[in-house]
């Protein structure tokens, strides 16, 4: 049985495969087990400036919200979780949002794909990332798995930058977020490789330490953090 009610837009020319299958023959045999299976999530970096945000230096505030159960217990993490089958990940994010922070109505930019198969040990989970924007107030309130919800102050500092000889250059980043009347201190620190042509550049992530921020969440922070400010800067 196909996954989809309504074939019109696969069809391509009609044809035949190899097999000698039409298109509800080939769906009717495929075995979508025939792959082990994927699990998808969805990240969300939300951002909050206080006035208007026009100049990278504003003080600037994270949404994030810790963690109820494994992994990463206790820890602090983007808002985020599971997409289900039907549904589009930018729907799963947006529900996701809300479920664990009450928020809802954002605009939410994509970010990046998040596929390092060891990120996560329950099983092989990809997320995908988006980056929201708020100027001014905005009321979070913890819901669903998140045990708190906080906005924690940002400080985004460059630690080094190094220029290799095969044109490719590393930067080093440590990620700080707190709220001092909470009493929360969380950290990161993050090894981001610039490599290949000028114009399409490849950004991979490492992340060197972390210090109360789940899993690799303190890449995803530093990478929307990164855009944000780039697009400040007019870069």
């Amino acid at each position: 049985m196909a996954f989809l009610s309504d074939l019109r837009r696969f069809y391509g020319t009609g044809e035949k495969n190899p097999a000698g299958q039409s298109l509800e023959e080939f769906l009717e045999h495929y075995n979508p087990a025939k792959y082990e299976s994927l699990c998808n999530t969805a990240d969300i970096v939300v951002v909050r400036c206080e006035e208007k945000l026009t100049h990278w230096g504003q003080p600037l505030k994270v949404l994030m919200v810790k963690r109820s159960n494994h992994p990463s217990i206790g820890f602090w993490a983007t808002p985020g979780g599971f997409v289900e089958l039907k549904e589009d990940i930018s729907e799963g994010a947006a529900r996701e949002l809300e479920e664990e922070t009450c928020v809802k109505g954002l605009p939410l930019r994509q970010m990046r794909t998040w596929g390092e198969w060891q990120r996560d040990p329950r099983w092989r989970i990809i997320t995908t990332s988006y980056l929201a924007l708020v100027e001014g107030d905005l009321k979070v309130q913890a819901a669903d798995d998140a045990k708190d919800a906080q906005w924690l102050d940002v400080d985004l500092k460059r630690l080094s930058t190094e220029e290799k000889e095969d044109q490719s250059s590393v930067e080093v980043w440590e990620l700080s977020l707190t709220n001092k009347e909470q009493g929360i201190d969380v950290s990161a620190k993050v090894e981001i490789t610039y490599s290949g042509h000028p114009l399409i550049k490849e950004e991979t992530y490492h992340l060197l330490e972390s210090k109360g921020i789940a899993v690799d969440h303190g890449c995803i922070v530093t990478n929307a953090l990164l855009y944000l400010k780039n697009q400040l800067e007019g870069k």
